[in-house]
């Protein structure tokens, strides 16, 4: 019988998932949802995993969300018969998305876009596909979506309500700009400008005469921290299952909430410049940094000890190359400590980039076991 997996024997870099904190953020996202009177619908674009998905259902969730057509293929193929694709539809994009339906899912379609909207029109009636159309609502990012008081929402709303074959769903947008908020105060106020924007959209649709059933938002911060969501029907959060530093600094969660690390170890010393190297380089964690201009910046990513343990004070990645980590090591460290070979983790500034790279998840459980044997292997999926 061949040895269990542990973390002192995986091949480096990899990534590892603690199903335990996994499944605390997961409980707080569905507290904080029932606390507004809205469902989940988990945005899977980070995970991009069934066995993390299977942890997500119940009757407060109303769905999924995706980021890509290859995770709506991934999902519906594995039984998820409820699928948002998040992202603008292009025309060329309608062929595929029927096809998916074809397995046995409902897709519903994002646009902000009038021409898109009469392509959508045409392709239903040519081909007989029926699709679910949301109109994004821009409610502060300045990235997609129309001005809820914008003219051409009726205008783009009536074309759908009133073609043969397609739904006029509602409404959605995304708060991403709560990511630049550094205190409890301002992302409530986000909270509540995302929530005004999509509920002022909807009964301006409603009054107008047409249904506007689904009124939904999508931000972990303002999912979590919204005074009220009065009006708006479900939240499409993501990253809140896995936290990573960012989230941590805009307090979304705190480090001890991080459920997602990469396993890395000591490859190489500088004694003369102070720092040691890891194999944990940009491919494996990501260019993306730390919040900018705030005192506890981790560069691009915050070192720990192979249990997971934070390192006090902290050790961080300050450099990274294509396949190295560089972490200078400051009293009362010694490099004598990190011996080449030495395995340590490292939590990410991005989860989502980060786990990008990464065929699957070696899952530990920090709770039922000691945090190093490997307890479960989730696959993922990346692409387009």
């Amino acid at each position: 019988m061949s040895k269990a997996k542990t973390l002192h024997t995986l091949p480096t870099p990899c990534l590892v998932l603690d199903r335990a904190k996994l499944r605390r953020n997961i409980a707080r996202m569905t507290v904080a949802c029932a606390r507004n009177g809205v469902t989940l619908r988990p945005h899977l674009k980070t995970a991009k995993s069934i066995p993390v998905a299977n942890l997500l259902t119940g009757p407060n969730v109303s769905g999924i969300a995706v980021s890509t057509l290859l995770e709506a293929e991934y999902f519906a193929q594995n039984g998820f018969q409820d699928i948002q694709y998040a992202v603008g539809i292009t025309p060329d994009k309608l062929d595929r998305a029927a096809r998916i339906q074809q397995i046995g899912a409902r897709v519903t379609l994002v646009t902000d876009n009038l021409g898109t909207a009469r392509e959508i029109c045409r392709y239903t009636d040519e081909t007989g596909t029926v699709f679910h159309v949301l109109i994004e609502i821009d409610c502060g990012e300045r990235r997609s979506g129309l001005d809820p008081s914008a003219p051409e929402l009726l205008d783009l709303a009536r074309t759908l309500a009133d073609a043969n074959n397609v739904v006029l769903d509602g409404v959605m947008t995304h708060a991403g700009h709560s990511y630049t908020c550094r205190s409890l105060a301002e992302i409530e106020a986000v909270a509540e400008a995302e929530r005004l924007a999509v509920v002022t959209a909807a009964e301006r649709i409603r009054a107008a005469g047409m249904a506007c059933p689904t009124v939904s938002v999508g931000s972990s911060p303002t999912a979590l921290h919204a005074r009220h969501l009065t009006g708006v029907t479900e939240t499409r959060a993501g990253v809140f299952m896995f936290g990573d530093v960012f989230q941590a600094q805009i307090l979304t969660c705190t480090l001890d909430d991080l459920a997602v690390s990469v396993l890395t170890e000591v490859t190489g010393h500088r004694a003369d410049l102070g720092h040691m190297t890891i194999d944990a380089g940009g491919l494996a964690m990501s260019k993306d940094r730390s919040t900018e201009n705030v005192e506890n910046d981790v560069g691009f990513g915050l070192m720990a000890d192979l249990s997971g343990e934070v390192f006090a004070p902290q050790l961080t990645i300050a450099r990274v190359y294509q396949e190295h980590g560089l972490v200078p090591v400051t009293e009362p460290h010694r490099l004598e400590d990190f011996p080449i070979g030495r395995r340590l983790r490292v939590y990410p500034n991005h989860v989502c980039m980060t786990a990008s790279m990464y065929p699957g998840y070696f899952v530990v459980d920090s709770e039922e076991s000691d945090g190093v044997e490997v307890v479960e292997e989730w696959s993922r999926i990346s692409g387009w």
